[in-house]
């Protein structure tokens, strides 16, 4: 089995939810994840942000899902970090 720890997300999102409500949604999707946001570049409707995830098992579906909820709009994926269980001895 393989866990993905670390994503690296670029993002554009809306305005609304701000920076804040947008990471704390991310972070409640899994029960341990850290979340990192950093706006890189705003316009007049939107926002492009990258967004760090770190967890132990990401669910990159769910976050996914929580992104598109948010009228976000997943540009890329620009880092990933996975261990599989052999990793882990």
């Amino acid at each position: 089995m393989v866990s993905v720890k670390r994503l690296v997300l670029d993002i554009l999102k809306p305005h609304q939810p701000n920076a804040l409500e947008f990471s704390c949604t991310l972070a409640k999707v899994g029960d341990d994840y850290h979340v990192s946001l950093t706006v890189i570049e705003v316009d007049e409707n939107t926002e492009t942000i990258q967004v760090v995830i770190e967890g132990n098992n990401i669910n990159f579906e769910a976050i996914q899902s929580a992104i598109n909820d948010m009228s976000g709009s997943l540009h890329s994926i620009d880092v990933v970090e996975v261990q599989s269980e052999a990793d882990k001895e």
